[in-house]
């Protein structure tokens, strides 16, 4: 009797900042050369047979869409966010899948490669809807500030003092073409989805399925999407090597090994920090315990050694 094989599936979340790092004024041209920087764990987890989906965030380059709106909003009607973030997940799923299909076939690798511009279902009544708190876009002068409170839109300080736009971020709870992007993982396609965190929408019992004007975490809905297609391996693209016990102090150190259970203590006793690791500890979490598979957080240098579980945090569902 034949033993039919089970081919692991991983998904690889990129952050927005992998493609356009902070503090960079990247040009278009930039973003392809950090693109094609960023794929040794992709074709390195591909050659090994794994089933791959990729999701990328969107953070830089949906705030730079963001001012193209208010440059030419004279001249060509303004896009709401909503139509940003599905237009960036497009693009930005271009660049990801020229550059990965290059790869692939330099490696000889005959695997297809394909971007879904991903719906990714919300509550219409979630609280962070009426509380905005993520902020969208570049920072604004006082006029143009109070011009978009004129506009409906709310307008906060960030960390930097800086005035800028704040929007709902609902938390996600389905993947829309769910169905079509299993159908293609499981027939060997590398698929990248879910960009930007995906478009939100909600069921109107009226309208049928219409979009806000929210953005989703990209970590959230990549844990949603891992899950939901049985991966055994989430793995979190950002800008340090791992997960840090006090960051920012003299005794700050790597976490290489934690538990769910152990992240979890740690983060509700605030740990990690809100804008930055803690949504990623909470998406590592959150896929860890609903499937018992491996979640690690690392930067993109050491993304080949963290499939491997040599760099690195791991998040599994028991101690080590």
């Amino acid at each position: 009797m034949t033993t039919l094989q089970v081919v692991p599936t991983a998904v690889i979340a990129l952050g927005g900042n992998a493609l356009a790092p902070a503090g960079e004024h990247s040009t278009i041209y930039d973003q392809f050369r950090h693109t094609r920087e960023s794929l040794g764990p992709i074709v390195d987890l591909a050659h090994d047979g794994w089933n791959v989906c990729i999701v990328h965030g969107n953070g830089p380059q949906v705030g730079d869409e963001l001012v193209r709106n208010e440059l030419a909003r004279n001249e060509a009607s303004p896009l709401p966010l909503g139509v940003l973030v599905a237009a960036t997940a497009g693009w930005i799923g271009y660049m990801i899948q020229q550059s990965v299909e290059n790869a692939l076939r330099k490696a000889q690798s005959p695997r297809d490669v394909v971007t879904v511009v991903t719906q990714v279902q919300v509550r219409q009544d979630d609280p962070a809807l009426k509380s905005p708190t993520k902020f969208v876009g570049q920072a604004l002068d006082d006029v143009r500030a109070e011009e978009h409170r004129a506009q409906g839109h709310v307008i906060k300080r960030d960390g930097k003092g800086n005035l800028r736009q704040v929007v709902g971020s609902p938390v996600p709870q389905a993947i829309h073409e769910l169905k079509i992007i299993k159908r293609l993982v499981e027939q060997g396609t590398i698929v990248i989805a879910c960009g930007g965190g995906g478009v939100p929408i909600y069921d109107d019992p009226d309208k049928g399925w219409e979009g806000l004007d929210a953005v989703v975490d990209k970590d959230l809905a990549a844990a949603v999407l891992a899950r939901d297609l049985g991966a055994s391996l989430l793995l979190i693209i950002t800008d340090v090597d791992a997960v840090y016990a006090d960051w920012g102090t003299p005794q700050q150190r790597p976490l290489t090994r934690l538990s769910a259970a152990e992240a979890e203590r740690m983060d509700t006793a605030g740990a990690f920090g809100e804008g930055s690791m803690a949504p990623k500890i909470r998406a590592a979490i959150d896929f860890v315990k609903r499937t018992g598979g491996r979640a690690v957080i690392t930067e993109l240098s050491r993304g080949r050694e963290a499939v491997r579980g040599d760099a690195g945090t791991t998040i599994t569902a028991e101690s080590a």
